[in-house]
């Protein structure tokens, strides 16, 4: 501030301290507006930010958001255009959101093709280097083709950009543009748009962990439906069938399958599932050679988990199928048993981007729950082997007991007998008394050789093995002391495995009705149904009947469900006892089980 005087004589003398006085108002009415201006300012970021903060809050989409913090820092901080990107794994980026000024482009930010290989000196291929916010004050002479399309297509002067960084990962960066070539953004720029990055970060880091919480939850409800399904013993075609079909969707892959290793170089599909046409789905028992290199015999080959995503370069059958198939990407996961190389489980994608990088090990979750199923299955399918061999070995004892005692021993004391009978009948009168010891003799044998008989019978009888299961339950009546009556005896020929256990189970049912019951009359059923034998014994005796008490019942538990049958009794005190089996009439049910696990 200055003062002058047109007068001869000069200004007084304080006049330099009285013209300080307005000066020093001057500053303080400056410093007041500058303030009210700075505050006016901040007032307006924050509450720019706040709306940001509250979108964040709310969880708004991620598209929503974007939109709303490119269009809240391009207004705040005075640009012409703003724009957000996101990298790519693949050395690009992609414009996911613009605005422009309502005078500029009218109001509509241009189309923005992508995505944008990162090279040259741009905005973006600078950030994705140095992870540092760029500021590009003139065009000029910078290289590069997003670049030229910002200079030439946008007609940008100056443009400044900052990482979105997530969790210490470089996600993507916010730009800000304007055309004024003689004045660039203002120098404050980077750190005021470092506020609405944090926040995108924030709320990107947000999103990713509920969508982590959710995926995790949904893992965890598919393995503990596959888990449940071990727990209760389900068939392995029930297991395989259901955590194909699960670690599909879950993956959100559009195909997904399980093969069991094979001998001859091959393997065999034992499960499919597809999102779409039934077409797709490789058919259960399709035998697949290991040929050629593809993610099926690397994982079979290797033992460890294979991906491909390259389908022009799988070759042999598997790779021939993948391209008709329409499929991008496969991931592959071996099945171990055991320490044993069982098999493989594999998600394909027919989507133009890969599989996720965290796919094989999530298949492995899967694929321990398989094994598992397997090794149970495996253990279960042994044990009933076993026991199944145990009856048969005793059963084959028994025939061959009976056998050597009916051609052997019984014979013998038949031939005894009548040489006894004859040396009494050609006795003389003379040896009277001889002739009576040798009746006495004779009597006795014939005695004993019925007891035998009735041994023989006890151990296998022979009416079994000739006539079946019927005439042997009604020879089992005849002898018995108490009235049977029959609701229905099947009669045509069972397999000899069940007609043996059909037999004991009545024959010890009616033991224990006799002894420990007081029955006064049983009741017996066995017919044919639906692919099984039903046998149901019943008799009105005391009940009160415990087979965990070592009845003779627990023996036949056994017998029974060594053929895969069940047995259920029931003894209510006062009321009488009911023993209920069921015996499978197709004893290839466990074969096939065994077959599906190799």
């Amino acid at each position: 501030m200055a003062a002058g005087s047109t007068k001869p004589e000069p200004l007084p003398a304080d006049t330099e301290a009285r013209l300080t006085n307005f000066t020093e108002l001057l500053a303080t009415a400056i410093a007041n507006a500058e303030s009210r201006a700075q505050l006016a300012r901040l007032a307006e970021e924050h509450a720019a930010l706040r709306r940001v903060a509250t979108l964040v809050a709310r969880g708004a989409p991620p598209e929503d958001l974007f939109a709303a913090v490119t269009e809240e820092a391009g207004r705040l901080l005075g640009a012409g255009l703003a724009g957000m990107a996101r990298f790519g794994s693949d050395d690009t980026v992609t414009v996911l959101a613009t605005w422009a000024v309502e005078d500029e482009h009218g109001g509509a930010h241009p189309l923005v093709p992508g995505p944008w290989p990162l090279e040259g000196d741009d905005l973006a291929s600078t950030i994705a280097r140095t992870r540092r916010p760029v500021r590009i004050d003139t065009y000029e002479g910078v290289p590069g083709r997003i670049a030229a399309f910002v200079r030439d297509e946008l007609g940008v002067g100056s443009s400044v950009g900052s990482p979105i960084v997530v969790e210490g990962r470089l996600w993507g960066a916010l730009f800000l543009h304007t055309k004024q070539t003689q004045q660039p953004l203002p120098q404050d720029t980077e750190s005021r748009l470092t506020g609405f990055t944090e926040l995108v970060a924030t709320a990107i880091a947000n999103t990713q962990a509920r969508a982590e919480v959710g995926r995790l939850a949904e893992e965890q409800a598919a393995l503990r439906r596959v888990a449940t399904l071990v727990a209760r013993e389900a068939s392995p075609a029930e297991v395989f069938s259901t955590v194909t079909e699960e670690m599909g969707r879950l993956l959100g892959a559009e195909i997904a399958a399980m093969i069991r290793l094979e001998r001859g170089n091959t393997a065999i599909v034992v499960a499919s599932w597809s999102e779409g046409d039934e077409a797709d789905q490789v058919p259960v028992g399709t035998v697949v050679p290991l040929e050629g290199e593809n993610v099926a015999t690397m994982v079979l080959r290797t033992g460890r988990p294979a991906r491909r995503e390259h389908p022009e370069l799988a070759s042999g059958p598997v790779g021939e199928l993948v391209r008709r198939l329409g499929v991008t990407s496969t991931v592959g996961t071996p099945i171990v048993v055991e320490g044993r190389l069982w098999g493989g489980m594999s998600v394909s994608s027919r989507q133009p981007e890969p599989l996720p990088t965290d796919t094989e090990s999530r298949i492995a979750d899967f694929a321990e729950l398989v094994a598992t199923a397997i090794a149970n299955a495996e253990a279960r399918t042994e044990l009933t082997a076993s026991r199944a061999r145990i009856v048969a070995a005793s059963d084959e004892t028994r025939r061959r007991i009976e056998r050597d005692l009916h051609d052997g021993i019984q014979q013998r004391l038949v031939s005894l007998s009548l040489e006894l009978r004859l040396t009494e009948s050609t006795a003389s009168a003379e040896l009277e008394g001889a002739r009576r010891t040798i009746s006495r003799v004779a009597g006795q044998l014939d005695g004993v050789t019925e007891e035998l008989r009735e041994i023989a019978r006890g151990i296998h009888p022979a009416v079994l093995s000739e006539g079946g299961l019927g005439p042997a339950l009604r020879t089992l009546a005849r002898r018995s002391a108490i009235p049977i009556a029959f609701g229905g005896v099947v009669d045509q020929r069972l397999p000899e495995p069940i007609e043996v256990a059909a037999y004991y189970v009545v024959s010890e049912a009616l033991t224990n009705a006799t002894k420990h019951a007081n029955a006064s009359r049983v009741d017996i059923e066995a017919a044919a149904r639906e692919n099984s034998l039903q046998l149901s014994i019943r008799d009105d005796g005391v009940g009160g009947a415990d087979p965990a008490r070592g009845s003779g019942l627990v023996g036949l538990r056994d017998r029974v469900e060594a053929l895969g049958g069940t047995i259920d009794v029931e003894s209510p005190v006062d009321v009488g006892t009911t023993v209920v089996v069921a015996l499978p009439l197709e004893l290839e049910a466990s074969a096939r089980s065994s077959r599906l696990l190799g």
